[in-house]
């Protein structure tokens, strides 16, 4: 049996931050706190399955808060903990990166 090797911490952020809808999520988060339907209207085309499965996933990392309020009728918030508001940084550095070296932008046709 071979031994596992530990993975570099950047290595695993960029695994999860690859994942299809996770960045366009905590995009749409850096504007606050969101229902659920008006974060899959934000984010776009993402099925509401998928949706779920990634607010579940961020939940369980401590990058997303969910709050259900008891209210008639009830519905659920999503927003960002401490550690989801850090990545305001990274993605800020990768809209400035896009800026400088992807500008015009490139058409998604290729």
């Amino acid at each position: 049996m071979g031994e596992e090797r530990e993975r570099c911490p950047a290595e695993v952020a960029i695994d999860l931050l690859q994942e299809k809808w996770v960045l366009h999520i905590i995009r749409a988060l850096l504007d606050g706190p969101r229902r659920f339907n008006e974060l899959s209207r934000t984010v776009g085309g993402c099925n509401p399955a998928t949706l779920a499965q990634r607010l579940d996933r961020l939940e369980e990392l401590g990058i997303v808060k969910r709050t259900v309020h008891s209210v008639m009728p009830p519905h659920t918030t999503y927003e960002l903990t401490q550690a989801g508001l850090a990545l305001r940084e990274v993605i800020g550095a990768i809209d400035r990166w896009a800026r400088q070296y992807l500008s015009p932008p490139l058409s998604k046709e290729g």
